[in-house]
């Protein structure tokens, strides 16, 4: 028997709102840059690793805000309006989406960046930092 039919695939309708929800609360890393690119600014890209990884490499116009420390006191200075966009090391970690947890908990609207740095460096993108390319790749 078929491993990929054991479960019947879900309706078109139902399929559809399913992606579409998921596309509400990430993006990719092909997406940020490009509109990085192109000179958008209707989004705010936080770094939610520590301190110490964002100084030694981040993606360009980051900030750093590391997922423990999110709370309102460290957020006032954040535009509420403005979509907030959240990575962490890679896929294996699951600290941008506790970052994204705690940012739509305080009522931000807030998307991860799927694949993390880990993606990001493997695209190519730039670095900043201490260390810039010469940072580790995942943490």
């Amino acid at each position: 028997m078929s491993l990929v039919l054991q479960s019947p695939a879900a309706h078109p309708q139902q399929a559809a709102y399913h992606f579409l929800s998921k596309l509400s609360v990430e993006t990719d890393v092909s997406d940020v840059w490009s509109d990085l690119q192109n000179g958008v600014t209707d989004f705010l890209l936080v770094d939610v690793r520590s301190e110490k990884a964002f100084l030694e490499a981040h993606i360009p116009g980051a900030l750093s805000l590391p997922h423990p420390t999110i709370c309102e006191a460290s957020t006032t200075a954040l535009d509420p309006d403005k979509l907030i966009v959240v990575y962490c090391w890679s896929p294996a970690c699951n600290g941008a989406t506790k970052g994204a947890a705690k940012l739509a908990a305080l009522g931000f609207r807030v998307k991860e960046m799927i694949g993390g740095m880990e993606y990001w460096r493997r695209e190519g993108n730039p670095v900043e930092g201490t260390l810039g390319t010469e940072a580790p790749s995942i943490g």
